[in-house]
């Protein structure tokens, strides 16, 4: 995993894991604006490793620079994605949880978009 490149792709909701110069991995996030109820986030949504990389703690490596962005932008993550979840459990010292309201705030947010989305699809 020497050669593993993670960027970010905000503008697509993805951080993105390379090897060799191919996408390997990828968690999709989207950024959640503070508002005057709650603080800001990043909210993983869905981690996934291509066919064939599984195994390699490329999923364990998107998660840690999700935290490690979320930081350096002084905000929290809310995983809702369970390998990320997961992932926060084991690791809870590079891993804070995010406040209660913070996380009722992003899933309100998901729900949002999720119901447009299945409005769209009618």
């Amino acid at each position: 995993m020497s050669d593993l490149d993670i960027r970010d792709n905000r503008s697509e909701g993805r951080l993105e894991a390379y090897e060799n110069g191919r996408a390997v991995g990828s968690i999709v996030y989207f950024a959640m604006e503070a508002t005057e109820e709650s603080s800001g986030a990043l909210v993983a949504v869905h981690t996934g490793v291509e066919e064939g990389h599984e195994g390699k703690g490329i999923a364990g490596a998107l998660v840690r620079e999700l935290y490690a962005t979320a930081g350096r932008e002084g905000v929290p993550v809310v995983p809702f994605c369970p390998y990320a979840a997961r992932w926060a459990q084991r690791h809870p010292e590079e891993a804070p949880a995010a406040p209660d309201d913070v996380v009722e705030s992003a899933r309100e947010l998901l729900k949002a978009a999720q119901d447009e989305g299945n409005a769209a699809d009618a």
